[in-house]
């Protein structure tokens, strides 16, 4: 029947659209490709690309990994669309604690796009800043005695940091524009697109190893059970709800009071989804890297100072560890907090004349809302450290690519499973309208023939 009914749709033209909106993501991936092999000006290719080299096993790799290659090439698009991100977290969190920005946000779709004008101008701030940062640092790096660019001073500092801007705010509009034309939210597939990327040479230098010895088949083999074992218990946990039981109050119809029949509320396990890794990721990376890239042998003195920074910053270190864990689970409870309010929703029940079996409607189920939405969101938030934390301890302790990281692959499946929902949710809403077309001209029709009657 659902064979039928989509074969309906695509051979009626309904389908056209959602072809349309797919044949833009692809488009827009594939400038996003093209964009990141191409380098910024003054730079050698080859010898940044030893440097880099020089650095893998570091937290560049997790770095290039979001940007999709494109940092190890030093390309126009190296930063990605972190800056991006980075703002969008201050916004945000200053739309939670400041009332003019809450008041702005309360006009709708205007507010939005005020929060949203001043989140580019964050983002040209923070990529300006990161720019300089990573022109000044390539400037003072070497490969056998060689210089890395090919000019140096203010004109290279000058040039570089107005392509690497230049750059992040082109992905950013392309990211509004995959939004607004394609499916899905642009931002992750940007991401989305970068990590799958690299997927190929990931499991390609995986097979390498094993066919040169580091790797053994057992083990090979284990690690793609272990990623199928991850990807199946993420499915699991992203589609886990808490079902509130909800109830309605009795209706009089004539002389009949009737019992209207009880229904349930869905509470996600995890309301916050990817973002909280992403946020906490576009938090450390940034500094780490340009510690990583300031760095130098020396044990002394500022350059010492950032050095040990830069050591304690790698993936596998207490202190990595501790912050990275830190920040999921303050970012879980944070964005959870933005997007779900208790008290709207027991607002919004009691208009309904629904209650929750044994609470108060109103302040009191707002409060029991809120309890039960803490407690799904403490285990949604150990479920994301755990997810993302379990495969890096066996990249770093086997020198597994990144590709294979908890944190890749999670955005990877919750991606994929959002654009599923959103596929389908077209399909839905197509089929809805097919078939209102379909009753409309049926009611026509009747009524035509009860005239001429």
């Amino acid at each position: 029947m659902a064979r039928e009914q989509a074969a309906a749709l695509a051979g009626s033209g309904k389908l056209k659209e959602l072809w349309q909106r797919i044949g833009f993501v692809l488009g827009a991936f594939i400038v996003y490709r093209i964009g990141t092999h191409i380098p910024v000006p003054g730079v050698d290719p080859i010898a940044i690309a030893a440097l880099f080299e020089q650095t893998r096993g570091s937290i560049l790799d997790v770095l290039n990994m979001f940007s999709g290659g494109a940092l190890s090439r030093l390309s126009v698009m190296a930063l990605g669309v972190m800056p991006y991100i980075s703002a969008s977290i201050i916004m945000q969190m200053l739309t939670a604690v400041e009332p003019r920005l809450k008041q702005i946000k309360a006009e709708g779709e205007a507010g939005r796009r005020k929060i949203q004008k001043w989140t580019r101008y964050a983002t040209v701030v923070l990529a300006t800043f990161q720019a300089f940062g990573i022109a000044s640092a390539v400037q003072s790096q070497s490969v056998n005695g060689a210089p890395v660019t090919l000019i140096t001073g203010v004109s290279f500092t000058i040039t570089c940091v107005l392509a690497l801007v230049a750059g992040t705010m082109f992905l950013v509009w392309l990211g509004e524009q995959i939004t607004d034309r394609g499916i899905g939210n642009g931002m992750s597939l940007i991401i989305f697109a970068g990590i799958v990327a690299g997927l190929p040479a990931a499991i390609g230098g995986t097979f390498e190893l094993a066919r040169n010895g580091e790797f053994s088949p057992l083990f090979v083999f284990g690690l793609l059970a272990a990623a199928i074992l991850v990807t199946a218990f993420v499915v699991f946990v992203e589609r886990g709800q808490r079902r509130l039981t909800v109830n309605y109050a009795r209706q009089q119809r004539g002389n009949k009071v009737m019992q209207a029949p009880s229904s349930y509320f869905p509470l996600k396990l995890n309301m916050a989804g990817v973002i909280p890794p992403i946020f906490a990721s576009s938090i450390i990376l940034f500094p780490a890297s340009l510690v990583g890239f300031f760095g130098s042998d020396s044990a002394t003195g500022v350059a010492g100072i950032l050095r040990n920074i830069s050591t304690l910053m790698q993936p596998g270190e207490l202190v990595y560890t501790m912050l990275y864990v830190g920040m999921i689970l303050f970012f879980a409870f944070f964005y959870t907090a933005l997007v779900f309010d208790p008290k709207e929703i027991a607002e919004n029940l009691k208009k309904q004349g629904a209650f929750v079996p044994g609470i108060r409607p109103g302040q009191q189920t707002a409060r029991y809302i809120d309890g039960v939405v803490s407690k799904l969101t403490l285990v949604g938030a150990i479920y994301l450290a755990v997810v993302c934390l379990l495969p890096e301890l066996l990249i770093v302790n086997y020198n597994v690519p990144f590709y294979f990281g908890g944190t890749s692959l999670l955005i990877i499946v919750v991606v994929i499973m959002d654009l599923m929902g959103q596929v389908q949710s077209h399909l839905m809403s197509q089929q809805y309208e097919s078939l209102m077309k379909k009753t409309n001209l049926t009611g026509k029709s009747s009524g035509g023939r009860r005239r001429r009657r």
